[in-house]
């Protein structure tokens, strides 16, 4: 299979690339290889290396920086997704874009479904519901994975930040009334190879997160627990949960946004064990540290 990766550079990108079967032909691209917003430009690349799909991982994501830059925000994660899957419907082949759990309002109490209504708070949640549309509309052979607190043993993540924190405090303030699932971009990664796999490919909406919703004190706490049965020396810092309000950001996060993966799993695929993959990378990172 011929695959044309965007955002190869980022953690879900990096651990494609890591996953990639061996007798798959891969171009892996980042912003200074493809610019995604260029649409003569996407669709010359798409068309000239024939690929049999398309994944995109390539986003706008800084959350609170997208406030005052919607129409870089718009560009990349609406425009940019647009491109990218009328490419692909042009030369025939399948699209995989990833999007998010910020496209809902994170005012429910049960998990979110497929069918249930999208009303993001936020640019950043408003301009990747926009590239759901965009997608879903330009090319009818897409799969739109909404996905969750995504962390890995790459770039800059929410369980990198917590361990380098811990090495310098002793007591540390996190977030406690926003709820989520933790989602390993490996297993992400893996599920997206799988789905690409499959002999009827999956089109339409699907979430994919990890198996197990938590607060992001919670995650803390996990990720500070799998640190101290590394066998390496760890400070396990003192974790008190915080109120948002305690730690405001220029953009509004879902305090609850939980997801309903059972529609992929119906696939065969199975959805992430983020705590498992807790002890799988944070090892790795540890001694990245050390070293």
């Amino acid at each position: 299979m011929r695959i044309l990766l965007t955002g190869a550079k980022g953690q879900l990108g990096r651990c494609f690339k890591d996953r990639l079967p061996e007798d798959w032909e891969l171009i892996a691209t980042d912003s200074k290889t493809l610019d995604i917003t260029d649409a003569a430009g996407v669709m010359n690349m798409v068309k000239n290396f024939q690929p049999d799909a398309v994944v995109n991982a390539a986003a706008y994501t800084a959350v609170d920086k997208a406030e005052s830059e919607r129409d870089k925000a718009f560009a990349i994660n609406a425009t940019g997704t647009h491109n990218l899957a009328a490419a692909a419907q042009a030369v025939g082949a399948k699209f995989v874009h990833v999007s998010t759990d910020y496209v809902f309002p994170g005012n429910a109490k049960t998990p979110y479904t497929e069918t249930d209504a999208p009303d993001p708070v936020g640019i950043y949640g408003k301009s990747k519901l926009a590239g759901e549309l965009l997608a879903l509309s330009a090319n009818p052979n897409s799969m739109v994975i909404r996905t969750a607190w995504v962390f890995s043993e790459y770039g800059n993540n929410f369980v990198k930040t917590m361990l380098r924190l811990a090495k310098d405090r002793d007591t540390l303030g996190v977030v406690d009334d926003q709820i989520g699932n933790p989602t390993y971009a490996g297993d992400l990664a893996q599920a997206i190879i799988n789905a690409l796999k499959l002999q009827n490919f999956p089109i339409g909406l699907y979430h994919y997160c990890g198996d197990k919703s938590v607060s992001w004190c919670d995650f803390a706490r996990a990720t500070f627990q799998t640190a101290s049965q590394s066998g390496r020396d760890f400070r396990v810092p003192t974790t008190n949960g915080i109120a948002t309000s305690e730690y405001p950001t220029p953009a509004s996060r879902p305090a609850y946004s939980v997801m309903n993966c059972d529609k992929i799993k119906s696939l065969g695929l199975n959805v992430s064990d983020w705590q498992a993959a807790l002890n799988k990378i944070v090892p790795v990172l540890l001694a990245e540290e050390q070293s």
